[in-house]
Parts: C-alpha cells; structure tokens; sequence
C-alpha cells in the first residue's frame, strides 16, 4: 500500500508536468518547438496512464496479499505483521493489535522498542538471512521474558513476522527476579538484555550496557570487579555462565578482598558451598557451607583427597579447566571419607585472583539424586528380568502342555503292568515339576492367576503351624504370636501359604545349627505415607507379618539382590534361587509390601505388609474366573468344539483329547480362519475353547464378534498366564471360565463338560 501511495504521488507530478508541455505546445511560434513540446507532453500522459494502471494492478495484488494474510493469520494467537523492506507496517493480525496497538504507517522497530534492546539491529540481521535464505529465527531476552522472532520472506520486498512471547523463559531470567544475588544477561556486544531486581536496585537505574556498570567490560568468570554502584564504587566477584547463544549471564558474589585475609566474611558466611582451589589442585579455601557439607577439616587438602576420581585423576579435570584446556562445567562426584552413599554435585569455573587463575568450585548435595538413579536403575531391572522370566514361563507352557498332554494319551493305552508306563509316568511327574518351576517365574514377573479372598491370618497361621513345624525340623524351633487386632487382607490362600513357607524354609536354612523362627502379626496405622527403602508406602490400615530368625544373616553386598530370580547363596543343587524372587512376586500382585533388615551373624526379618480389607457381606470375592470344578471319572461327552490354538503340538494333543470323549472338534490355527469357520449358518458349535494370544485378532476380541451371531455359546479361554485375557481394559466375556497352561487331559476335558452340563 505505501508503494502504491508513492506511485500515485509521481502519477500527480507527471500529469502536472504534462500540462505544463502542452501549455507551452500551444504559446510556442516556431513549429518545430511547438512539436517537441506535445510530443513531450503526450509522453508523459502515457507514462501517467501507465503509472496509474501499475498503482492500480499494484493496489489491488497488495489488498489480494493482505486478504490471504487475513484468512491465514487473522486469528493466530501470536501477534504477525507484514512490512516491506524497510520495515514499514502492511499488515499486522487482531493478536498485533492487542498486543502492540494500531497505530498507522508505524514501523516495526517502533512496536518493538519498549521491549528489547536494540530491535533495529536484530530486525535488520534477521531480515538479512530470511532475503537469503527465505526464512530466518532468533531467541531474544526481553524485560518481560523471552521472545521469539520468526520472518519469513514472501516476496522481494516483502516479510511476515511472527512474535511468539515466553513468560521467564529465558535462562537468565528464569527466577532471576526473585534471586537476592544482582545478574544481568548480555550479548556479545556488551548490551544489556536483561537485568534482575537486586542489579536495578543496585545501580539504581536499569542499566543498558556493561560499560554503564562495569569498569572494565571484559574479564575471567571469578575475578574481581568494580561496580559503579549508585552509593559508589562496589568490589564484587563476578561469576558468568555460558547463556544460550551468544548470551553471556554474569552474576555479583559480594566480595571484599584483603590481601591479609583469604577468606572474607562474605566468602565465610555465603549460603552457598564454595571452595577455592589453585592451580595445582590444593585447596586454598572453603567457606563455611562447604565445610558442613562435606564433614571434615580442609586444610592442607588437595581436590583429590576430597573427591574420588572420573575414571580419570579429577586434578586433571581442574587443570584443564584453570588452563582453559575445556570450558567450566559441572560433574557429580563421590565424597572421600563420607560413607557409600554420599555424593556432591560440583561446577567448577576457572576466575582470576590477584593476577592468578584458579578454580572456583561450588558444591550442591547430590545423595538423593544418586539414590533416585539408582531406584529407578534397580527398578527398570527389576521390570526387564520380570518380562523376561514372562516370556520365557509363557512360552514354556506350551511346551509342558504338549508333552503332559501326549503323555497323558499314551498312558491312556497302556496298564499299569506295561513295560512303558513306569518311563511315562516319570515324565508326566517331571513336566509337572517344570510347570511348578514355571509357576514360580510367573509368581516373580506378577503374570500368575490369583483366587483372592477374604482372609485372617491368624487362622491361616494357625492352620500352618503343624505343617511348618514339620518342615524345620526338630533343632528349629517355631514361635507364632498374632495381634488380635489383626484385620482381614484380601489375598490367595495358596499363594499366602506358599509365601510363609519359603520364608520358613530360609529362615532354617540359615540356621544350621539350630535356633528359633518368630512368626508374628501387628496391626498398623500409618497416618502419613512412609518412605521404607526404594518404596513409598501410603498411609491407611495394613496387617503386618513378620518372619525372623536367629541365623547368619545376609552380607550388605547381597541383600539388594536376594528378590533377583536365580540369585542364590546356596551350594549347586541345594536351592533353585526362585524362593524369594516368588515371595516378592506374589506379595507385589496381591497389593503389599515386602522388607528386610538382617545384619552379618544377627539373624534377618522378613515384614509383609497387607492393606486391610473391608469388603461388605456378599461382595465378590474373586478376580479372575475360577475354574468349574472337576468332574470325578471321565464321562462321554457329545458336542460340537471349535478348538482355536496358534501353537500345533498344543492343538493336536487338545484335539486328540476331546475326539477320544466323544467330542467332534473343528480346528482352528488363528481367530481368522475361526471366524470363517463361523461363516457358515447352517454349522452347530456348542462351545469355543480359544487361546488368548494368538497372531493378528486375540481370542476374547474373535469371541465378542462370533458371540453377537451366536450369544449363547460358552467359552473356555486358554492361556500361558492369566495376565493375557484378564486385563483391566478387556470386557468380560459372559458364560466364559479360564483354564491356565499346562493342562492335562482331564482337567480339559472336565472344563469342557462342566461348560457344557
């Protein structure tokens, strides 16, 4: 538009100028001059005519671009504009004018004054790069923050910007204002883009370069400076931090240096750990927040005797930084002499003092960081081995299901006189120890079924108590104390009993000399959650159990290691390393807790901890689908089963299985080739038995779509383990039980019949 004014100005000149040389063609006598000058003055109508066309083709592309920005830009949230080359305002959007005001025929650099430094500068060095490359983006700090300049070049002449504002988004700004120390952020230029409360305060103005504020511009991070303060010249450490681009954050530490005196009050009694190191690596002083925090006289220390070293010597790591071999920087570190867990993250710089260069060190604790990392290391362990040992127990159930399945039908030929069955009855009793070995993976990675119920575990320890004695022995001796006002915990019997006994177990096995095992119960109230170890236990009512012995207890070394599947301290053969990998497993899926304390040589206790339960009279007590019971003595069955199984052997021996009851059964290798199957109307199916993995469509999603066309077929859902087809966001299938792998031959063909009768 402003172009287009312009040529409209020359338009006005040139048909004033046409006038004038035809007035003076009409006044001439000669002929000759008097056909110049109309030639002259019909030229310059054309060329009028010619400008007035180009304004108005000029008008109307410019209104066309400024509707097109409209449409595009006209409700962006950041504020844009249009400008020519010069910087001149063409079009800005509604957030501009919020933002800015519309003030016309301003200029950019004019709405962009009372925010940054020197917006010219940075307009005209973006505009440089976006007519190059088409486009360019620039960071810039602001007193209100952090602002960030995008242009964009749409024609020769013209560029879009785009403003996008931060609140404290710079990282010289970011909680500056609130910082008692003065800092100020500046270019390489030495102009001023940010400066904090406590520097204005200072000052007493808001100073616009480092030459306003310093004597000298240029110096190391740690020297000291002059300050022209607004009550007079201030000594000061100025300590600067590598900013983002070419920014350059410097930071006041107050200092009044005396050559008699190393150690300033205001060194002394700074809240901050700070240490003075020289070239050399001796320490020349340390203030006393360093002091405190590393628990020990400094004198006489050199910086390796009070942090261990990076893999290599950490007095290499401060020459190279004082030598300015590698920039300052910062590194957490193990304290020497303060114990295992003890560690300081320290930021060392490289600063000038008296005509020396040494290191400035500034310390921060750094123990809880660590113990974070390495919580979040053990867990992320402790997560991998569990769906590894998953995997691996979900994969060996279809292993086990074949070879008990066929054995079961080979034992099915033969008496108890045959030559054979001896040899088979051994391998049907061994795939049934690896399946309890499974069991155990399963219990460890949380993917077992659990039968949850209402329990007291003062019956249920009482229940156990002939047993475990038994199981210790006649040098062991048992003591069980309960609380009697233990409340109920929700949990599988079983899978509780199991977890008693391998405690038990352990708790003899460390005593081999004899010595007594105390089992007791404590009803506790946790008013505020309770940091114990790597976890955090929330408050509320919970049972605890407690298991301890009088045996050797477990070295420091070991004891963050004893949850670890096939972790064992047992000689080859005398342990399986899974007892207390199946503890933790089973305490963790049935909603508790579970702790060690044990010392060398003074015995070790085992806590559980249960949240107690409520649970109303008639509520549900079970999590997962039971299994109907089995039917005593096999039967004939009859029925049509459509047998869905991705893994062949399994599928050949559950198919031989129900054919052998009387069953007519349609195989099917995925839910797919299922759902075809189903295809057919005129096809009876009296009930499905699925696997739940399976590749391409799962077993519950085939069985929701096939029970819409046929809702009253039962189902029985097969599975590695219960986590496959009982998840949370998985519907509940109805008129459907679960059979957990390995089965045997009954106890499938017992389902099916209980499904079906």
């Amino acid at each position: 538009m402003v172009a287009a004014r312009g040529l409209s100005a020359q338009a006005v000149w040139l048909v004033a100028a046409a006038a004038v040389a035809l007035v003076l063609a009409l006044m001439a006598g000669e002929s000759g001059f008097r056909l110049t000058l109309t030639a002259t003055g019909i030229v310059l109508i054309v060329l009028t005519l010619g400008l007035v066309a180009f304004t108005r083709i000029e008008t109307r592309r410019e209104g066309r671009l400024a509707a097109q920005l409209q449409m595009l830009l006209g409700e962006d949230a950041a504020p844009c504009f249009s400008t020519d080359e010069l910087g001149q305002i063409l079009f800005r959007n509604t957030a501009a004018i919020t933002r800015f005001g519309d003030r016309p025929a301003a200029s950019l650099v004019s709405a962009l004054q009372e925010q940054m430094a020197s917006p010219s500068a940075v307009m005209f060095r973006l505009q440089t790069r976006a007519a190059g490359s088409g486009w360019a983006r620039e960071d810039v700090v602001t007193r209100r923050g952090h602002m960030r300049l995008s242009v964009h070049r749409l024609a020769r002449t013209r560029f879009l910007w785009r403003i996008e504002e931060f609140q404290d988004r710079s990282p010289g700004a970011r909680g500056a204002e609130g910082l008692s120390l003065p800092m100020v952020v500046a270019n390489r230029a030495g102009v001023v883009l940010f400066s904090n409360e406590a520097m204005r305060r200072l000052l007493g103005e808001r100073p616009k370069r480092l030459d306003r504020i310093f004597s000298r511009p240029r110096f190391a991070s740690g020297e000291f400076v002059q300050v022209a303060a607004v009550s007079g010249p201030v000594r000061a450490i100025a300590a600067e931090v590598e900013g983002v681009g070419d920014r350059r954050e410097i930071y006041l530490l107050p200092a009044q240096h005396r050559p008699e005196d190393d150690s300033p009050a205001e060194f002394e009694t700074l809240p901050v750990p700070l240490l003075k190191f020289a070239a050399d690596g001796f320490l020349q002083a340390a203030n006393r927040a360093a002091r405190d925090l590393l628990l020990r006289e400094t004198a006489g220390l050199a910086i390796h005797d009070l942090f261990e070293d990076l893999g290599r010597p950490v007095g290499d790591w401060l020459s190279d930084i004082v030598e300015e071999r590698l920039p300052a920087g910062a590194e957490v570190m193990r304290l020497r002499g303060a114990g295992e867990e003890s560690f300081v993250q320290v930021q060392l710089r490289r600063f000038v003092e008296l005509g020396r260069p040494m290191a400035l060190a500034i310390l921060s604790d750094a123990s809880a960081l660590k113990r974070l990392e390495a919580q979040f290391n053990q867990s992320q362990k402790m997560q991998a081995i569990g769906q590894l040992a998953g995997g691996i127990a979900h994969d060996f159930n279809n292993l086990l299901t074949a070879i008990s399945g066929h054995c079961d039908l080979l034992l099915l030929r033969r008496d108890r006189e045959d030559g054979d069955f001896a040899d088979l009855e051994q391998i049907r009793q061994n795939a049934n120890r690896a399946a309890a070995l499974v069991s155990q993976l399963l219990a460890f990675s949380r993917k077992q079924t659990l039968k949850p119920e209402r329990l007291d575990m003062a019956e249920v320890l009482l229940d156990m108590s002939h047993l475990l004695n038994r199981l210790i022995g006649e040098r062991v001796a048992l003591k069980v104390a309960n609380d009697p006002l233990l409340g109920p915990v929700r949990a599988d019997r079983r899978r509780l009993e199991q977890v008693l006994m391998n405690l038990v177990v352990n708790a003899r096995d460390a005593m081999p000399m004899g010595g007594t095992i105390r089992i007791a119960t404590e009803a506790l109230h946790l008013a505020d959650p309770v940091l114990r170890g790597d976890a955090t236990v929330p408050a509320g009512e919970y049972a605890v159990i407690r298991v301890s012995d009088t045996g050797c207890g477990i070295p420091p070394d070991r004891i963050g290691k004893i949850f670890e599947p096939f972790f064992t301290t047992k000689r080859p053969g005398e342990g399986t390393g899974l007892g207390l990998s199946t503890v933790y497993g089973i305490v963790k899926q049935s909603g508790g807790y579970v702790f060690v304390d044990s010392a060398p040589g003074d015995g070790t206790t085992f806590e559980l901890l249960f949240p107690v339960q409520d649970l109303t009279e008639g509520a549900s007590e079970r999590a997962v689908p039971e299994l109907v019971p089995q039917i005593q003595g096999p039967r004939k069955g009859d029925g049509v089963v459509l047998l869905v199984e991705d893994e062949a052997p399994v599928r050949a021996f559950a198919s031989r299985a129900l054919r052998l009851r009387g069953y007519t059964v349609l195989e099917a290798e995925n839910a797919e080739q299922a759902l075809e199957t189903l295809a057919d109307p005129a096809l009876q199916v009296d009930i499905f038995v699925t696997d739940v993995v399976m590749p391409g469509m799962d077993g519950p999603s085939w069985v929701r779509q096939a029970l819409a066309d046929r809702p009253d077929v039962p189902v029985i859902f097969v599975s590695g383990y219960a986590e496959d087809c009982l998840s949370e966001d998985q519907a509940r299938i109805p008129n459907s039980v679960f059979l957990p792998k390995p089965f045997s031959l009954s106890e499938l063909t017992a389902t099916v019949q209980g499904q079906l009768h």
